[in-house]
């Protein structure tokens, strides 16, 4: 039996299975670099283990450390989550080697899956239906896939339309593959363009039992990256299912597999096509056990320890959907910082790496949360998930949330019209940043001028800006709005009420209420229909705090992977200038408008701040 259980893994999932451990009664040991020692899954554990001395990024890949951690804590189990070493055969026979317990499959099972190539093979020798691969060299059809062998995650993959794209599209795989996996092997396989995603759960025990328990959806994705998953399909015919489970217990059978792993297929009409099995848990597993009513976690100790699965799994009920909360932009790029606020209304499961008050660092996923809702029908998952995330209140970083209510009432996915292309520039999903509602301005104006006045040391009874004879309107200037006049108020507007943090306006007998919050340079509003951010804009801004115009900025904290272009170049909209690396992702920094480069400010091998000048480019005619 499992008395004390080592997570060799950060954030929430670190979280998550820490919860089931309290619930079994097992003693849990957090890993942490210096990066993440304030982090909620140390806090959380029995006991935490500081792994010092290599970058953060690398932290949790140090298998030496992982071993002495648990020699210091007493751990006589390691489960290791999801990414980092979680499908590291090397990792699983050490721990094995080391006497210690390995919620996890056999060694043999995740060398046999983990370089994709020789997994393709494997199952097409089992009778697996498969995709067929390309001669990178001399490619019999486009458009095809650049994938990393050795991978996932989205990491390492490149879509290649014409032959002229090939050479850069796989050295820009192999460059991203081998910073993500330590190994630049690649290959190529047809594109099967708007084909399904779609994965089936396995769980097997040491006994011969194989479940197959149900198929998610993971159609929905950017930059081959899941953002909404679902569970069941609504797109999967039962004949279709049928063959999925059929081939999912044939894969797991065929390389002995033991605990929980996923094996994922692409679906076009009624071809399906093996992509890979990754042998480990899923991201996307709670939606899983809101249909079946599992613990998977529980499932993968209790089988750990070796005990037997019934013969049969349990039946579905109902539907849930999973959206996964990033901090990142509408351009998806990863953002840092303090999240100061950090709310998610009732009535749904919120599995979350961060609480209020968190560092987002740049150097991991930027991965929040993950959003689960259940319910008897799609409709009311969907519905219940979309309310969850309007209400939520998240402050000091943007996130991916407009996205996510955007693509949840979406009319095609509404419709469970789904494919791996729905968020592509061509796909269904055509949306644009939202606008800031005026209200919104006008509530953080009136909450501002509240809050000073509340402060006020001087004739405190006297209404804010009070004059024996008005001179000018009363505004405040928010960077993202302009300025905004709130004394008078605009034609038909009224104010119900209003304090520092909480304004209601009514216009045309229609009354909205905004809630306030404030923090140090920004204010931000949350009401029924959207969020805000704004930042005021002082009234005597400090000089230094300019740039010069045409600075292109950097989006966030990064490597220098290369920089593509010299003073005096001439650029156009949306010409690559440079490319930065961060999350161990590729990032490229492209010019805003066309003009001249007239200053370039960092070099190959810089690592810069988010903010910082990269280069500088004189707008004009190119």
């Amino acid at each position: 039996m499992i008395t004390r259980l080592l997570v060799a893994n950060r954030g929430e999932i670190a979280r998550r299975v820490f919860r089931t451990c309290r619930e079994l009664g097992i003693s849990t040991v957090a890993v942490f670099s210096d990066a993440d020692a304030d982090a909620p899954h140390v806090a959380e554990a029995d006991l935490a283990v500081r792994l010092p001395g290599t970058r953060p990024a690398d932290t949790y890949l140090d298998v030496a450390r992982l071993l002495a951690a648990c020699r210091a804590s007493g751990a006589d189990a390691v489960h290791p989550g999801y990414g980092f070493l979680s499908e590291s055969a090397d990792f699983a026979r050490e721990v094995l080697a080391a006497g210690l317990v390995w919620v996890g499959p056999p060694p043999e099972a995740i060398a046999a899956m983990g370089v994709k190539i020789g997994a393709k093979r494997l199952m097409a020798d089992a009778g697996v239906p498969v995709l067929p691969s390309l001669d990178l060299a001399v490619p019999e059809e486009f458009p095809l896939l650049v994938k990393a062998s050795a991978g996932g995650g989205g990491r390492g993959m490149r879509v290649v339309r014409e032959p002229g794209e090939l050479a850069g599209a796989v050295e820009s795989a192999r460059r991203e593959a081998a910073a993500a996996f330590g190994d630049g092997t690649v290959f190529a396989e047809p594109l099967l363009e708007r084909a399904r995603h779609v994965e089936v759960q396995v769980l097997a025990d040491r006994h011969g039992t194989v479940w197959a328990l149900g198929e998610r959806e993971c159609s929905v994705q950017r930059r081959h990256q899941k953002v909404v998953e679902e569970c069941p399909s609504p797109g999967v015919s039962e004949a279709t299912r049928t063959l999925l489970y059929e081939a999912a217990v044939r894969a797991a059978r065929t390389i002995g597999y033991v605990g929980a792993g996923t094996v994922e297929f692409l679906v076009a009409a009624d071809r399906v096509a093996f992509l890979e099995m990754n042998t480990r848990l899923q991201v996307e597993h709670p939606v899983t056990e809101l249909v079946y009513g599992v613990d998977l976690v529980r499932l993968q100790i209790e089988v750990a320890e070796g005990a037997a699965l019934p013969a049969a799994p349990p039946s579905p009920s109902g539907w849930a959907v999973e959206a996964r909360l990033y901090a990142e932009d509408a351009g998806y790029v990863p953002q840092a910082g303090v999240l100061r606020r950090f709310e998610i209304p009732g009535g749904v499961r919120v599995d979350a790496g961060v609480e209020s008050g968190s560092v987002v660092s740049p150097h991991y996923d930027a991965l929040l949360a993950k959003v689960v809702a259940h319910g008897a029908t799609r409709g009311e998952a969907v519905r219940r998930l979309v309310s969850a995330l309007r209400g939520a209140r998240l402050h000091g970083l943007t996130t991916n949330r407009e996205l996510l209510v955007n693509i949840l009432t979406n009319r095609d996915f509404v419709a469970g019209d789904t494919h791996t292309d729905f968020l592509s520039p061509e796909g269904p999903l055509q949306t644009t940043p939202p606008a800031i509602d005026e209200g919104a301005g006008l509530a953080a104006a009136l909450a501002l001028a509240a809050l000073n006045r509340s402060r006020a040391r001087v004739l405190p009874g006297l209404p804010g800006g009070w004059r024996n004879v008005r001179s000018q309107p009363r505004a405040l200037r928010f960077e993202e709005l302009g300025e905004v006049t709130y004394d008078p108020l605009p034609e038909g507007v009224t104010v119900a009420d209003a304090d520092p943090y909480r304004v209601v306006l009514e216009c045309d007998g229609l009354r909205r209420t905004y809630e306030i919050s404030h923090y140090p340079g920004s204010v931000c509003v949350d009401h029924a229909d959207g969020h805000a951010e704004l930042t005021p804009v002082p009234r005597l801004p400090e000089p230094a705090e300019h740039v010069a115009p045409g600075s292109l900025l950097a989006p966030m904290p990064g490597n220098v992977l290369r920089v593509e272009v010299e003073p005096g170049d001439r650029v156009v909209k949306g010409q690559a200038v440079l490319v930065l690396e961060a999350m161990k992702m590729e990032h490229r920094v492209t010019a805003p408008a066309g003009g001249v480069v007239s200053a370039v400010h960092v070099e190959k091998g810089s690592q810069v701040d988010a903010g910082a000048v990269l280069v500088i480019i004189q707008e004009g005619d190119s």
